[in-house]
């Protein structure tokens, strides 16, 4: 059983949010400030977009504090070979900000997803 006030449980759970994570994956996939990268738009093209929302649910499940546990790679390893830049960082942060306040997410829990997402940065920026 989670906790009533998990950020899981004031999200609305796995399938709130599984909608806004396929929102979210469409908008980035779509991002021609995100597929300007060659190697990044390679990335998105070779992963079938059902199987990368799935994985990005767990995260995010997971993260928040749900029971589902993620099985995907790392980070670090997952965005290893594709040398994003903080401009593509911030074109990520801007798509992910139009999902949450599309599905009308609370400040409180936008800000708590910031920070989760933040706290990923390191793995996934690489200073040039």
């Amino acid at each position: 059983m989670t906790d009533p006030t998990s950020l899981y449980e004031r999200l609305g759970g796995v399938f709130a949010i599984a909608t806004v994570v396929d929102d979210f994956i469409d908008r980035v996939m779509a991002d021609a400030r995100l597929n300007a990268n060659a190697k990044v738009d390679e990335a998105h093209h070779k992963v079938a977009p059902a199987g990368f929302k799935y994985l990005v649910t767990e995260q995010v499940c997971e993260a928040t504090g749900g029971p589902q546990r993620y099985t995907g790679k790392t980070m670090a390893v997952s965005h290893d070979e594709l040398g994003i830049t903080e401009g593509e960082w911030q074109a990520f942060l801007d798509d992910f900000k139009q999902t949450l306040d599309k599905f009308s997410v609370p400040e409180q829990e936008q800000s708590e997803l910031f920070a989760i997402v933040e706290s990923t940065k390191d793995d996934i920026v690489k200073s040039s």
